[in-house]
C-alpha cells in the first residue's frame, strides 16, 4: 500500500477548503447566490492566497512540484491550516519534488537502555514512549499499569490505533472513544507524509482500513494531528474514571520517538486514584517477581 502524491494533495487541498466557509475567511458576501460547493470555492482560494485561479487549480489538482515556500505560506494562510496541517503541506510538496522512494526511515522500535532508566526513575506519574506508528515501545511500571487493558491485548507490537479500532474493550477504556480514535487516525495520516513507504505503517493502514469501517471513513477526511499537551479521559478497570493531563516530548537523540508522562490535577479524585493504581501496580509487580524468583528457586531445586 503505497501513497499516491497526486492525489494525496488534491484530497488535502479541497478538503481544507471544502471546510472553510466564506464568513471564516471573512469574505461573507463574495460572489452571492446559491453555492454549488460546500466551503470556498478555488476563486475565493486563489484570490486569499495572492495567485490566479488557473494556478490554484493546477496545485489542487496535485501539482506541487517547484513551488515557493512563499505560495506555500500564502495557501496554508488562505486555508488557515494549524501548526500541523502546515507541515503536512511541507511534506507534501516535499514529496512532490523528490518523488516517493522506496527507501524509508527506519522507526524505531524500542529504546536505549539510558531512556528506559529515565522512564524507570519516574516513579510518581504514568510515563510511556511511542514511535510514530503509535506502537508503545517502552513505559514504566504506573505507565503500564495505566495502560493495561491496551497491554491486555493480543496484538504485537502494541499499538493504540489498533487497540482503538479493533479491540472492544477500547469503547470502555477511552470514554470518548470516537476523539480519541480520530486522534490516532490523524497522527498516522501525518506519519504517512513524512515517511510514506515505512512497511510497518502500511501494513497497519492497511489492516485498519480493511477491519475498521469508521477508520476507512476518518482516513478518507486527511485530518492530521501531532499530540503536544491536553487532557485525557480513561476509564481504568482497576481504579475507575480518570481526567489527565499529559505532555509529550521528543527524544531529539533518537528521532522518531515520544515521551508522554501524565499526571493529575492537585487534590482531585483522579489523583487519589492515580495513587491508588501506583500502590496496586508495585503491589502486582512485587508479586511477579517473587512468583519468578520462587520458579528459578524450584528448577534449581530440579
Amino acid at each position: 500500500m503505497g501513497i499516491d502524491v497526486r492525489n494525496e494533495i488534491r484530497d488535502f487541498l479541497s478538503s481544507r477548503r471544502a471546510r472553510l466557509t466564506p464568513d471564516q475567511a471573512g469574505m461573507p458576501s463574495f460572489g452571492g447566490g446559491t453555492r454549488r460547493v460546500p466551503g470556498l470555492r478555488r476563486h475565493e482560494v486563489a484570490m486569499l492566497a495572492g495567485v490566479s485561479v488557473d494556478y490554484y487549480t493546477r496545485l489542487e489538482r496535485g501539482t506541487l512540484k517547484g513551488v515557493s515556500e512563499g505560495v506555500l505560506d500564502g495557501l496554508a494562510t488562505a486555508l488557515q491550516l494549524d501548526e500541523a496541517e502546515r507541515a503536512h503541506l511541507a511534506d507534501l510538496a516535499r514529496l512532490a519534488n523528490a518523488g516517493v522512494k522506496t527507501t524509508h526511515r527506519a522507526v524505531p522500535t524500542s529504546v536505549r537502555p539510558a531512556v528506559q532508566r529515565l522512564l524507570d526513575a519516574v516513579t510518581g506519574a504514568p510515563a510511556w514512549v511511542r514511535n510514530e506508528r503509535l506502537d508503545i515501545v517502552a513505559t514504566n511500571t504506573l505507565g503500564r499499569a495505566l495502560y493495561a487493558p491496551v497491554f491486555a491485548g493480543a496484538g504485537r507490537p502494541v499499538n493504540t490505533a489498533r487497540f482503538a479500532f479493533l479491540d472492544p474493550a477500547a469503547r470502555d477504556f477511552f470514554p470518548r472513544w470516537e476523539q480519541t480514535a480520530r486522534d490516532a487516525v490523524a497522527v498516522l495520516r501525518t506519519t504517512a507524509a513524512s515517511n510514506p513507504c515505512e512497511p510497518g505503517l502500511m501494513t497497519l493502514v492497511g489492516e485498519l482500513s480493511v477491519k475498521s469501517e469508521e477508520f476507512r471513513t476518518w482516513w478518507a477526511e486527511h485530518d492530521v494531528h501531532v499530540h503536544r499537551s491536553g487532557r485525557k479521559h480513561l476509564h481504568h478497570p482497576i481504579v475507575g474514571d480518570l481526567e489527565l493531563t499529559f505532555e509529550a516530548l521528543d527524544l531529539v537523540a533518537d528521532p522518531g520517538l515520544t515521551v508522554f508522562t501524565y499526571g493529575a490535577d492537585p487534590g482531585s479524585e483522579s489523583e487519589r486514584s492515580l495513587s491508588l493504581l501506583g500502590t496496586w501496580a508495585a503491589t502486582e509487580l512485587a508479586e511477579q517477581r517473587a512468583a519468578t524468583r520462587t520458579a528459578e528457586s524450584a528448577d534449581r531445586v530440579d
